[in-house]
C-alpha cells in the first residue's frame, strides 16, 4: 500500500476532514480518529438513515479508521493527544481558530515537538478575516456563487444535491497532504497545509469563474443547459427526458441524422456550436419534435451506437447498476455486518486498494491506542 507506515492523527469531524483522512486510510495509512466523549463526531447523530453502528452519513467518511475518545479539556487526555501529534506523520483538523492553540495542539506547538509533521488545517473561509465564520457546506455554496448558477432560469437558487464543497475540499486537502509528504521525503521537514471551503469552491468553478473574469459578468442559472455548448441539456422524449451532450459539430451532425432531421446540421442557425448556442431555443424545439416520437431507452441506444453522448436521467441506484454493468466494481464490503460502501475511486496497477474495514464504533480502540501512547511516552 502506498502509505503503509504513515500515521495520521485525525482531529477533524463532519465531512471534509474525515473524507480526506479516509482517503489516506484507503491508501494504507494508519488513521487514528480522535473523538469527543459522549457524542463523538457530529455526524454520528446525523440520521436517518441509520446503520447498526451509527448514521450512514458518518460511515461514508470514516471506514478503515481507529477511534479513540479523548477529552481535550482534560489534562491527561490532552497529554495523550499531544503524544499522538508527536508520533504522527500527518495531523488533520478543522477546529475553530484558536481552539487547538489553547490546548497546545496548534501547528506551531506541534511542530515544536515534531518537525516532520504535515499539519493540514481545514476551515470554512480561511484563517484570517473569515476565521470566525462557520464553515458549513450549504453556506459556502450560497455565499461562494455555486447556488447562483444552479437551478432553473426562472426558479430560486438551489444547492447541489450533495455536500459538494466539502467533498471538493477533502480532495484538495488530500492532494496537499500527499504533496507535503513528498516534499518531506526530500527536505526532511513537514509543513502547514491550509485549505478552506470557499477557495476550494472557487477553484472548482472552472469555466464559470473564467467566464466572469473574462467579461465582468456573473453567469446565470440555466437549468440543465450549458453556457457555451448546445445541445448540452435534457430534452423531452415520448416517455421522459434524455440527457444529450454534443461537444462538437460532428456529434451534432450524427444526432441530426439519427433523429431523421439531417438538414439541421446544414441549417445556418445550427451548423456551428456558436450558432447553436445563439439559437438554442429554436434548436430545442426542432429536436424535441423528433425525439417525442420514441422513448428515452430507444433514443439512448441509437445515439450511443453512433457515438453521440446520450442517456437517461437515472437515480443513484441506476448509477451504481450502470457502474456494475461496465465492470467498474463500484461497491466494496467492509465487514462487521456493515453495509457495503462506495469503493476508493482510483485503480492502481501496482498497489491496489484491497483492504477495507468497517467504520469504528465510538471509542472502539480506546484501550489499544491509550496503551500504545502511554508506552511510547515512557520510552
Amino acid at each position: 500500500m502506498p502509505l503503509e507506515g504513515v500515521v495520521v492523527a485525525d482531529f477533524s469531524r463532519v465531512l471534509a476532514g474525515p473524507l480526506a483522512s479516509m482517503t489516506l486510510a484507503d491508501l494504507g495509512a494508519t488513521v487514528i480518529k480522535v473523538e469527543r466523549p459522549g457524542s463523538g463526531d457530529d455526524t454520528r447523530s446525523w440520521g436517518p438513515p441509520w446503520t447498526s453502528n451509527s448514521s450512514s452519513y458518518f460511515e461514508c467518511a470514516n471506514r478503515s479508521k481507529r477511534s479513540v475518545v479523548l477529552d481535550l479539556d482534560d489534562e491527561e487526555d490532552r497529554a495523550l493527544a499531544r503524544e499522538l501529534a508527536r508520533r504522527a506523520d500527518v495531523l488533520v483538523e478543522n477546529f475553530r481558530e484558536g481552539a487547538l492553540a489553547r490546548r497546545g495542539l496548534d501547528y506551531e506547538s506541534v511542530r515544536a515537538i515534531n518537525e516532520g509533521i504535515v499539519y493540514c488545517s481545514i476551515s470554512g473561509f480561511g484563517r484570517r478575516a473569515g476565521a470566525a465564520m462557520a464553515g458549513y457546506d450549504f453556506l459556502v455554496q450560497a455565499m461562494g456563487g455555486l447556488m447562483s448558477i444552479t437551478g432553473t432560469e426562472d426558479g430560486e437558487p438551489m444547492k447541489v444535491g450533495v455536500a459538494l464543497v466539502d467533498v471538493l475540499t477533502a480532495k484538495d486537502a488530500t492532494i496537499g497532504i500527499l504533496a507535503a509528504l513528498q516534499a518531506r521525503s526530500v527536505t526532511g521537514r513537514g509543513q502547514l497545509v491550509e485549505v478552506n471551503l470557499l477557495s476550494s469552491l472557487l477553484g472548482s468553478l472552472a469555466n464559470q469563474a473564467s467566464g466572469y473574469l473574462a467579461t465582468g459578468r456573473s453567469p446565470r442559472r440555466m437549468g440543465n443547459r450549458h453556457p457555451s455548448i448546445a445541445p448540452y441539456e435534457t430534452l423531452r422524449c415520448k416517455d421522459d427526458v434524455i440527457a444529450l451532450a454534443c461537444g462538437n459539430d460532428r456529434q451534432f451532425r450524427l444526432l441530426a441524422e439519427v433523429v431523421g432531421a439531417s438538414g439541421l446540421a446544414d441549417d445556418q442557425r445550427f451548423a456551428t456550436n456558436e450558432a447553436r448556442v445563439r439559437h438554442r431555443d429554436e434548436l430545442r424545439a426542432a429536436l424535441e419534435q423528433r425525439l417525442r416520437q420514441d422513448t428515452v431507452d430507444s433514443w439512448s441506444t441509437k445515439l450511443t451506437d453512433v457515438g453521440v453522448p446520450a442517456g437517461k436521467v437515472g437515480d443513484i441506484a441506476d448509477g451504481i447498476r450502470l457502474a456494475e454493468s461496465l465492470g467498474l466494481e463500484p461497491t466494496v464490503p467492509v465487514g462487521d455486518s456493515a453495509p457495503p460502501q462506495i469503493r476508493h475511486p482510483i485503480s492502481y496497477s501496482e498497489t491496489p486498494v484491497v483492504h477495507y474495514t468497517a467504520p469504528p464504533r465510538l471509542g472502539q480502540h480506546d484501550d489499544e491506542i491509550r496503551r500504545w501512547l502511554t508506552e511510547e511516552r515512557t520510552r
